[in-house]
Parts: C-alpha cells; structure tokens; sequence
C-alpha cells in the first residue's frame, strides 16, 4: 500500500447489551478486542448497546462498567450508550427512506404469522414475501387505515454478500436467501441490527471482534453498510466457549460473571492470563502477563473450534499469581474481605507479614483470608482437638517452651532455637511439640513453619494464648 494511502488507524469496538452481568464470553471478547486495539497503536471503544429497553437495566450497565474495570480493560472512547443517539438513527432512516433504500411495510403482526405459516405448510423458508416492496411497474397495496409502518431495508435481490472472516475464513450468503430486514419499528424505534451498523460507520470502527451467535447478521449488516455507501470493517467471529461436560458455558458450570470471580477470590491478572487463552496461542506459552499478549496478539492464532473451559487450569494460574503478587497489595484486598466477615486484622500481627506465611499455600484470595482470619479472632478450639494433641506430655513441653520464649529475643532464628532446646529438654521430636503449638496458638494442627507463625504472632499474643492452655 502506497504512503499517500496508509491503513486507516486499528478501531475496535466492545459493545454490550446490559441485559445482565458482564459473563466470561463478553470478557474474552472485549479482552481481545482491548489486545489488539492495544498491539497496533489503535483506539478501543466502549459502547452499551441498550436498545433493549424493556430487559436493559441501570444494574446491568454498572455491571459491565464495574468488570470491564475490575479486569483492567480500559477504553481509549466511550461509553457510548445507543439511547442516546436515537436522532442520529432516525435521520439515517429518513435518508434511506428518500434515497429508496428503505420503505414502509404495513404488513401487521397477524398477517405475517399466516403468511409464515402458510410458506412452512409449503416447505419454504417462513420470511417476509416483500409485499409491501416497491418495483417499477408494481401494483401497490392500498395503505391500511389506522397500521402504524415499520421501515423495512431494501436488501439487494441478486448475487452474493461474501466477507472474509479473520477466524472462519471466506463466507458467502446468497441475497436471495436474506428478506428485507426491519429497520425501525412500529413505534419509530430503530432496530439492533440498524443501529450496530451506523454506530460502526460513525465511529470509524476498522475490526470487529465479537462472537459467533453475530456470524447470522454479518450479511445484513454488510449490505446496509454498502448502502449507506460507509466502509465495511473487517469480521473476527470468536467460537463459544463449552462447559467441561462439552455443553454451551452456562450457569450449572459455575459462575460466570466476571464480579462472581473476584467474590470467589482470582486475581484479575489470572482470570486475563486464562481467557487469553481460551481460545488463542502462542506457541506453547501458557503464563504470560498483559502486557506480553498485547505484544503477542493477532486474530490469525484465535481458533475456529469452540474453546472448553476448565476451572482447574483458572484455579492453577490463580495460585501462581497469587505466589508472584506483591504483600502489601494482598494485605489490602485480604483486610476487605476480613471486613466482610466483620474481622478487625488491625487488632493483631502486621497482616503483610501473616499473608507472606500462606500465599503459597493458598489457591484464593478467600482461602488467604480464612487463614488470616485465625490471627486476629479469639479461637476457641474444640474439646476434642485439644484432647488429642495438648496431653499431659505435650502441656508439660509447651510450659518449657513458654518460659524460654519469654526470655528469647524475638527473632525466627531466636524462636526456633528456643523450640530445639524444648526438644532437647524434654526428649520429645519436633511434631511432638510443634502440633500442639498451633493447635494451642490457631486452633489448627498444620500451619507454616512454627517458627516463622511464633515470629509473626509476636511474644504478647503468643505467650497469652499459651498461657489459656496451661
């Protein structure tokens, strides 16, 4: 391509309907459309398609604004909302209307039920039949009185709309095979697939990246475009995602909203690394951060064949971010959560220093939380726990113990010398005192190493809580 002709700049677009929460599909859609905005220098675009009037809901549009954020996509325009440009629809619609491009159909509700009925008792394709269509030298019906119009395009009769679609390769429709779409209802109100497609024109959108229950309007929306005489973007249709039972992504497979992750406790960076790859390769690279994928990211690697989601894999890449994250960050979203249970983690050790213990034990932000939890409530073990491992032998070392905790200097090298001389003292081995230790400091008979829990805990709560079980 020549330098007086460059490429129009990379404009992609995430465009949802706020008839629910933003679901795991819509994420991997706007993450890929976010990733390759990102990789080409582009601009990406938010835009609420909210036409849905009856089922679109405030709730709904803070829900996606509320993911998109949590998971980081940030968008170069919008949100645009379709609402608010209904005059903007309403004067494309007038133009085609003029132009010929589009006409009133006054053909009621009823009679294209009959009409539909009467092609299937044929065997025909039930559509519109295009009698209220004008033709030179057609008759036309005379309007009925007191029938409200839609408008419906004038879709070309012959030949074929044919695209090459980025992730299926070349598609072609017959226009024969396509009726004339309604554009503006009854009541005036313009029609998703008319005001998708003057949205793409005005906001000079390059790439579509959306899902593949859209392949079916890819034809309708090409030709209205061609007849507003605007450029048609370039097509990427995303496979579905499955459950792992093989079945389309539904609630019975768990949750998905994106919100629903993070109540769960994923790391946003993991819940990106998976969808990433959820149907999309680079080689054999399985953990990546965000900014590698947009350096990565093209649409020739995303898979035609539909992408089987596994909530093991999400749950591994968890656990290794949550290894990678950063304590203090960790300690913040840990504090809330704690909140939520009503836990105070400021009466207690550092938190930081409690979440360095059990982040590499943990899988979840929540399982992070339940073993902090234990640092900063008044546990009461049950009878039996205690019973079984503070016996007379055990209480007898952790009263050793105390003693020489209360003179050592509070340092993990100090403590754990100071447990070795218990050792010594008593002829016990070590898990002979170190499990009754935390049974009697967490309620609990694992926990990290005992030295470095004595060295976050501190020498006032420790020797208060030894000293309740002796």
């Amino acid at each position: 391509m020549s330098s007086n002709n460059p490429a129009p700049q990379v404009r992609t677009r995430f465009a949802p309907s706020p008839t629910g929460f933003l679901h795991i599909g819509g994420a991997r859609t706007a993450l890929y459309s976010w990733a390759y905005a990102r990789r080409h220098g582009g601009t990406f675009i938010l835009r609420v398609e909210d036409t849905d009037v009856a089922r679109s809901t405030p709730e709904a549009v803070q829900a996606i604004l509320d993911g998109m954020k949590w998971l980081g996509l940030d968008h170069d325009e919008g949100p645009f909302y379709q609402m608010r440009r209904m005059d903007r629809y309403k004067d494309v619609i007038r133009k085609m209307l003029d132009s010929g491009k589009a006409y009133h159909c006054y053909t009621t509700p009823e009679e294209l039920d009959a009409m539909r009925e009467a092609q299937r008792e044929r065997g025909e394709k039930p559509r519109y039949d295009g009698r209220w269509r004008p033709e030179r030298g057609k008759a036309m019906p005379a309007q009925p009185a007191g029938v409200k119009p839609v408008v419906r395009f004038r879709n070309p009769t012959e030949g074929v709309v044919a695209w090459h679609d980025v992730v299926k390769g070349r598609i072609e429709i017959a226009n024969a095979e396509l009726d004339d779409l309604i554009i503006a209802r009854a009541d005036g109100t313009p029609t998703y697939n008319f005001c998708v497609v003057v949205d793409d024109w005005d906001m000079r959108i390059t790439h579509v990246i959306r899902g593949d229950d859209h392949v079916n309007n890819t034809p309708r929306q090409i030709n209205i475009l061609r007849a507003l005489d605007a450029p048609v973007p370039q097509y990427a249709h995303l496979s579905m995602i499955l459950g792992p039972d093989g079945q389309k992504l539904s609630k019975r497979h768990g949750a998905v909203s994106v919100m629903q992750y993070d109540e769960d406790g994923y790391l946003p960076e993991a819940v990106l690394n998976y969808l990433a790859r959820l149907g999309w390769s680079h080689g054999d690279a399985e953990v990546f951060d965000m900014r590698q994928f947009c350096a990565w990211f093209d649409l020739d690697h995303i898979t035609p064949s539909a992408a089987q989601f596994n909530n093991e894999k999400l749950l591994w890449l968890n656990q290794h971010y949550l290894k990678l994250a950063d304590n203090a960050r960790l300690a913040a979203d840990v504090a809330q959560r704690l909140a939520r249970r009503g836990v105070d983690p400021g009466q207690g050790p550092a938190l930081e220093a409690v979440i360095g213990l059990y982040k590499e034990r943990v899988a979840t932000l929540n399982e992070l939380a339940d073993a902090a939890e234990s640092f900063y409530v008044d546990l009461h073990p049950p009878a039996d726990l205690l019973a079984q491992h503070l016996t007379p032998a055990a209480r007898a070392a952790l009263a050793d113990l105390r003693k020489r905790l209360a003179a050592a200097d509070w340092s993990k090298a100090a403590l754990s010398q100071a447990i070795k001389e218990t050792l010594a003292a008593t002829a016990l081995k070590m898990p002979q005192v170190a499990i009754p230790l935390r049974v009697a400091l967490l309620g609990q008979p694992q926990t990290p190493s005992i030295d470095a829990v004595l060295e976050v805990m501190g020498r006032e709560l420790v020797l208060t809580l030894l000293d309740r079980h002796l």
